[in-house]
């Protein structure tokens, strides 16, 4: 989904929640979690009723694996 400050990677909808994702590669869980906040990410949800959780993912490029992640509400 493209906002006014940029693209988010991917979002989870359902009745009661909403979750934001960030992945990044070669990176820590925290950066990820920078970048939904500093680009503001969430604000086009701001209004909606629903839980949101903003989740920051990693992955390791060398060993190709998921390396880590971070939830923030």
């Amino acid at each position: 989904m493209h906002s006014f400050s940029g693209r988010i990677d991917c979002i989870v909808e359902s009745k009661k929640f909403i979750y934001l994702f960030e992945f990044k590669r070669d990176a820590n869980p925290e950066a990820a979690l920078a970048q939904i906040e500093e680009t503001r990410y969430a604000l086009p949800f701001a209004a909606d009723s629903r839980k949101l959780y903003k989740i920051g993912v990693t992955f390791d490029s060398n060993q190709r694996i998921l390396n880590g992640w971070k939830v923030s509400e």
